[in-house]
């Protein structure tokens, strides 16, 4: 109910604001599991989807987004369930494969999952290298993977920004990408990693990004090591 409250009710809200448009919306199909796989440029990317999108997606975000405090933490608790967010726990291990299982879960009872292939928003704007798990659940699940690009939305809001800025975005769905289901146990690691460039290849073909081929989460680990020493330099002076 909170998800259509948020497309129907909020809707024209959000439209006004982030102006988002569409194009290959006939590539999502009428009905059945399929797996929406996109970049990751900003927060607001998991509210231009489904407002661009015929049919109800879920997500996954990170577990910290619904456990922070004050007025924001409600808030993006809030926007994050409005939207069809569960939370994922990222420390890896079982807590992370729980979040794959529950994703499977609703693909397999016939409805729309999103994951964002970097598995995080991109430090910079630019495309980066695909975790395997949406190609997991597609082979695991037989469902159709639709590579999707967002676009404007980093303009929108800048890393650290709460509150949108008004201004305009778009989001392309392309071809669907099928996949012949397959017992877990005879995926290989080459399998899951051949899917997921293809279909990291894919949206940046869309999205018009230049391709970095690394993981964001380790660029953004170095880059906050790099700060944390300057600024420890600072303060040694």
């Amino acid at each position: 109910m909170l998800y259509w409250l948020f497309v129907k009710g909020l809707g024209p809200i959000a439209r006004w604001r982030m102006n988002p448009s569409s194009r290959g919306v006939e590539n999502i199909p009428k009905q059945g599991g399929a797996i929406i796989a996109s970049n990751h440029l900003a927060v607001i990317d998991d509210a231009l989807i489904p407002l661009t999108s015929p049919r109800m997606i879920h997500f996954m975000g990170k577990a910290e987004y619904f456990e922070g405090k004050g007025i924001k933490g409600k808030f993006q608790k809030w926007w994050f369930t409005s939207v069809g967010v569960f939370p994922v726990d990222r420390s890896g291990g079982s807590k992370s494969l729980g979040a794959l299982a529950h994703a499977r879960e609703i693909l397999e009872d016939g409805h729309l999952f999103g994951i964002h292939v970097e598995g995080t928003r991109s430090p910079d704007g630019r495309l980066y290298r695909g975790h395997v798990g949406v190609a997991k659940l597609a082979l695991e699940t037989g469902c159709p993977i639709i590579p999707t690009a967002v676009i404007g939305s980093r303009e929108l809001q800048k890393p650290g920004q709460v509150i949108p800025s008004k201004g305009r975005s778009l989001v392309i769905y392309g071809k669907p990408i099928t996949v012949a289901k397959k017992n877990p146990d005879e995926i290989t690691h080459d399998e899951l990693r051949s899917l997921t460039d293809r279909v990291t290849e894919a949206i940046r073909k869309l999205s018009g990004q230049d391709y970095v081929d690394e993981y964001a989460q380790k660029v953004k680990a170095r880059l906050q090591k790099e700060q944390e020493s300057g600024a420890a330099a600072l303060g040694a002076r």
